[in-house]
C-alpha cells in the first residue's frame, strides 16, 4: 500500500526560454504586425467619420496620393496592398461612385485600367490627413509603450532621437 503522506517525486521539467522560441526576425515581424493592427483599429472608425469611406478604400486613396501623378494601374494597387483584384475592383467602384477617383484605360494598353485621384479626393485628404496621421502616431506610441517595443518609435517621424533616447536609454543612438 502507498503511503499517502509520501510525495511522488516529480521530474524536473526543463522549459525553453521564451527568447529561444522565435528568432529575432520573427519576433520583430510580430511586433510590426501588432503595431499595424493597433493603427488599423485606431483608424477604422476615424476614417469612416472623417471621410465617409472604409479603411480599405482609404488605403487606396493614400497609395494613389503617394504616387507621381496620383495615379496607378489596378494591378499595381492590388500588388502593393496585397489585395485580391476582385476585392479591389469593388473598392475602386465605391470610390468612383463617391467621386474620389476616376478610372481610365492605361496609356498604351487598352486592357489595363488606371485609377487617379479627383480634386474632391485631394481636398478630402487635405482636410482629413493631419488628424488621421496624429491617430497613427498615437497608436504606434501606445503600442510601443505598452509592449516595450522601443524600435516602433522609429516609425514616428516627429519624435526626435533625443526623446527616443530619454525614453529608452538602453537603445544605441542612430
Amino acid at each position: 500500500m502507498v503511503d499517502p503522506s509520501a510525495r511522488a517525486e516529480q521530474p524536473e521539467c526543463e522549459t525553453p526560454s521564451d527568447a529561444d522560441l522565435l528568432p529575432a526576425e520573427l519576433r520583430s515581424w510580430m511586433r510590426l504586425l501588432a503595431a499595424a493592427g493597433a493603427v488599423e483599429q485606431q483608424l477604422r472608425s476615424r476614417v469612416k467619420d472623417a471621410m465617409g469611406i472604409s479603411h480599405d478604400e482609404f488605403l487606396v486613396l493614400c497609395l494613389l496620393a503617394d504616387q507621381p501623378g496620383s495615379r496607378l494601374r489596378m494591378t499595381q494597387i492590388a500588388e502593393l496592398l496585397g489585395r485580391p483584384k476582385t476585392r479591389l475592383t469593388y473598392q475602386v467602384a465605391c470610390l468612383q461612385r463617391a467621386g474620389l477617383i476616376t478610372r481610365m484605360s492605361a496609356c498604351g494598353d487598352r486592357r489595363g485600367i488606371e485609377v487617379a485621384l479627383t480634386e474632391k479626393a485631394r481636398r478630402l485628404l487635405g482636410e482629413s490627413s493631419r488628424p488621421l496621421a496624429d491617430a497613427v502616431s498615437e497608436a504606434i506610441a501606445q503600442t510601443a509603450c505598452s509592449q516595450g517595443y522601443s524600435q516602433l518609435h522609429d516609425f514616428l517621424p516627429g519624435v526626435p532621437d533625443t526623446e527616443r533616447q530619454a525614453a529608452h536609454p538602453q537603445d544605441p543612438p542612430r
